[in-house]
């Protein structure tokens, strides 16, 4: 047997797949095939050559090496959707809270005394100053189209909310997802003037690091509220509390406290709770467990943060997997050795991700050492390995 090393406590469902496809999950694996983990940090983490694959149950990675990984020719897996549904009833949650101040009225009626009669005298006069609008009605921008963002825009529509979509990397699947009456934006400055309430659901990269900063708040309306339940690092703190203390942003809701945004009555914070349901935690358990356990066993890949998605039905006796530069001629050294060897190619894939690409080659016979050698050789491979 070989051992998946884990991290964090990861739930018996997913535990259960790892356990029925011959692997023995330990937190205390001394040279893991494997790694399952949460949010658990093992960025200085050293891994042995036998590891192949950590899979994250959840969506971020900021917790892993991926660019050490990929070197190292190890996959990078994560779990996009599996939280989706906890993480959208958390935003809607948090687009009420900020529309009506009922964080406020609550924390006012917790400070009411006296009798049944005072306090209820005191509720019906002092009710008003709570009063807000209803979220029906109004213009919702959702920043990020994928397994959460297209849950969200959905939801509002259920709301009667007018919901434009902005997403520049918005994939087939995702575009289906979708209803037919969120509306298309082409960029953020045509979207943001137009919506009361902005929800973030990208992921954090170079790109979006600060995206909502002093110059896409200028753009928006004034009054306009903002929902951030995707990364911390989306929202450019100065520019935020800048944009609150002047009245341009009415209130914002955040699953990401800071020292400056708490104790502030314009900010509704959680915990990061966005994916902490029962439901989720299962169903990326399930995810993680079904992705390594698929990688590790017949190569395919699905959900790959650092490789291409490959899915190859297996054919043939053996199965070479190769994880190499996106270079030209390197399928070509691949299939000479084999030639060379008088053994048939009976299928095969190759996808790139960027300067990374993906080659797997099912053949009618055994492959020998030799040849997974002299490609591990080569200086563009980061990993190969036969499956038989």
């Amino acid at each position: 047997m070989s051992d998946i090393k884990i991290f964090n406590n990861i739930c018996e469902e997913g535990l259960s797949i790892v356990r029925k496809a011959g692997f023995t999950p330990s937190d205390s694996a001394e040279k893991p095939v494997g790694i399952m983990l949460r949010s658990a940090n093992i960025k200085d983490c050293e891994f042995g050559p036998e590891l192949l694959a950590i899979s994250r149950s959840g969506v971020g990675v900021n917790n892993i090496p991926v660019d050490r990984c990929t070197e190292e020719g190890i996959a990078v897996f994560n779990t996009p959707g599996g939280n989706a549904d906890g993480v959208k009833e958390l935003v809607i949650s948090s687009m009420i809270l900020i529309a009506r101040d009922v964080l406020g009225s609550m924390r006012w009626v917790q400070s009411l005394t006296g009798t049944d009669e005072e306090i209820a005298k005191a509720v019906e006069s002092g009710k008003k100053q709570f009063v807000g609008p209803e979220v029906g009605g109004k213009t919702l921008g959702v920043i990020g189209l994928g397994a959460v963002g297209c849950r969200v825009a959905n939801a509002a529509l259920d709301l009667g909310m007018t919901v434009y979509g902005y997403d520049p990397y918005l994939s087939i699947a995702g575009a289906w997802n979708i209803s037919k009456d969120v509306i298309h934006m082409e960029s953020l400055e045509a979207m943001l003037p137009l919506c009361d309430y902005v929800s973030l659901h990208s992921p954090l990269t170079s790109e979006t690091n600060g995206m909502i900063d002093a110059k896409t708040i200028a753009m928006m309306k004034d009054g306009v509220h903002i929902i951030n339940c995707a990364r911390a690092g989306l929202v450019d703190e100065d520019a935020l509390l800048a944009a609150l203390d002047s009245g341009k942003i009415t209130r914002f809701a955040s699953d990401f406290p800071s020292a400056r945004t708490i104790g502030r009555p314009d900010v509704v914070l959680t915990p990061h709770l966005g994916g902490s349901t029962e439901e989720s935690e299962v169903n990326c358990a399930i995810m993680a467990a079904q992705e390594l356990v698929d990688y590790i066993t017949t190569g395919n890949i699905k959900n790959s943060v650092n490789l291409p998605s490959v899915m190859l039905d297996r054919l043939g006796v053996a199965r070479l997997c190769v994880i190499h530069r996106n270079v030209p001629r390197m399928i070509n050294r691949f299939l000479d050795l084999i030639g060379e060897q008088d053994i048939n190619v009976e299928h095969m894939i190759n996808k790139p991700r960027g300067a990374i690409a993906y080659t797997i080659i099912d053949v009618g016979s055994a492959i020998g050492q030799d040849i997974v050698d002299k490609i591990a050789a080569m200086d563009e491979v980061m990993r190969v390995r036969v499956i038989a």
